[in-house]
């Protein structure tokens, strides 16, 4: 799936995730993101740049190596709430 949830707001996207994990059970998915909240239930994590693999793991593995996909779920995680913040 190539950017599933990149135009959705965050109800659509929640149930597009639920979608994908309900038929990915005992299947092997490819997800490709930008918005990185919709691989964070991913059994693994290729992360790319310039077209050479940079860094791969679980979510938490790859935030704890706190390289480029740490800097951009946490970049992308601070505009998630100023949005919200500046929608209230």
């Amino acid at each position: 799936m190539d950017e599933a949830t990149s135009a959705l707001d965050n109800l659509s996207e929640s149930q597009v995730k639920e979608g994908i994990k309900a038929l990915s059970a005992e299947r092997t998915v490819l997800i490709i993101a930008h918005r990185l909240s919709t691989v964070v239930e991913a059994d693994r994590i290729l992360v790319l740049q310039d077209g050479r693999l940079v860094e791969q793991g679980t979510h938490q593995q790859l935030l704890e190596m706190n390289g480029h996909y740490a800097a951009l779920y946490f970049h992308q995680e601070r505009g998630e709430l100023q949005s919200t913040d500046q929608n209230a």
